[in-house]
């Protein structure tokens, strides 16, 4: 990433980086624990302070029940997807002693965090989508580079000229002129996209033959910088040409769409004035801290072995001295 004088911001999506971690890292403990999903993001972050520099680090977790707003409008939002499970040249563990061992890891990658000068945010029936999203459009952060860390494409909609968002499976940095050039939708306009196509993974079904390639075929208008509604979509199509299967499942389908862009959109997100209240408060006042010597305890009590996170010690350094 080219470096600038501006400020700069990391926002992690907490949740997605952790199940990366605990998924693939095969790391155990000197007692043969699995302790890859702490000790993973802890290198995770690592490499992100290596790539960004960032001024200030804000990891955000889903809260419990953090679902629960959306699933108060759609009672299937998320469901059937399934267990998440350890990589499996690890150790054999059960699914229940698999369950025990990530909410410890879990809960000890929380603790970690504590101990330096980062930011959590956790909110009970709260999505970490909404607050990340909050996040960016805070006047605290005006004029300051946002970027976002998720393999969650939700957030290419947030992305503006001060926000973008890094994808740590594809090692990219999306930022508005690449997805424009990538997805032909803009930003502002991605949510109503997404709702046209759906999203599997949150058992939210879109349009039937709709795809972002068609999307960039027949609706290319939703790349220009400009908003455009549902209502603006069928309208389009049913002036065009009803018949065509693209048009015609539109049409048929808007309620589909308007009940998808709800659950999907965080241009406005679902947060309460109370929440947003914990929000700031939780950035502007923070104050800043950096146990090196407890680190170093939790490592040695937890089995580490070898783990060099000098460069992430020096920039935490940096960070609690300028805080």
């Amino acid at each position: 990433m080219t470096q600038t004088d501006q400020n700069r911001v990391l926002i992690i999506d907490a949740l997605n980086m952790f199940l990366r971690a605990y998924i693939v890292d095969p790391s155990l403990s000197t007692n043969g624990e699995p302790i890859g999903g702490f000790k993973g993001s802890l290198k995770i972050v690592q490499k992100l302070v290596r790539m960004t520099k960032p001024n200030e680090i804000i990891i955000v977790w889903d809260g419990p029940n953090g679902s629960q707003k959306r699933r108060s409008l759609d009672k299937n939002y998320k469901a059937g997807r399934k267990p998440i499970r350890l990589n499996r040249n690890v150790k054999a563990l059960t699914e229940n002693e698999e369950m025990r061992n990530r909410v410890w890891q879990q809960t000890r990658a929380i603790e970690y965090f504590n101990e330096m000068p980062i930011v959590q945010v956790m909110l009970p029936e709260v999505e970490a989508d909404d607050v990340i999203a909050y996040l960016t459009r805070m006047s605290y952060y005006d004029g300051w580079q946002k970027i976002i860390v998720s393999n969650d494409k939700d957030f290419y909609q947030l992305c503006d000229e001060e926000t973008v968002v890094y994808r740590p499976t594809t090692n990219i940095i999306y930022n508005k002129k690449r997805i424009v050039e990538e997805l032909g939708v803009h930003p502002r306009n991605m949510a109503l996209a997404r709702a046209l196509v759906g999203d599997a993974s949150d058992n939210l079904p879109g349009i039937k033959s709709v795809g972002f390639k068609t999307i960039q075929r027949r609706l290319g208008f939703l790349g220009s910088d400009k908003d455009y509604t549902t209502d603006d979509i069928v309208s389009f199509c049913e002036k065009v040409d009803k018949k065509l299967k693209f048009h015609h499942n539109i049409i048929d389908g808007s309620q589909v769409i308007e009940h998808n862009y709800k659950m999907m959109q965080l241009y406005s997100p679902m947060l309460s004035p109370q929440s947003k209240d914990f929000v700031r408060n939780a950035v502007e006042n923070f104050s800043c801290s950096f146990s090196k010597i407890e680190i170093l305890k939790k490592m040695r009590d937890d089995g580490f072995g070898e783990l060099n996170w000098k460069e992430l010690e020096l920039h935490l350094n940096k960070i609690n001295s300028e805080c």
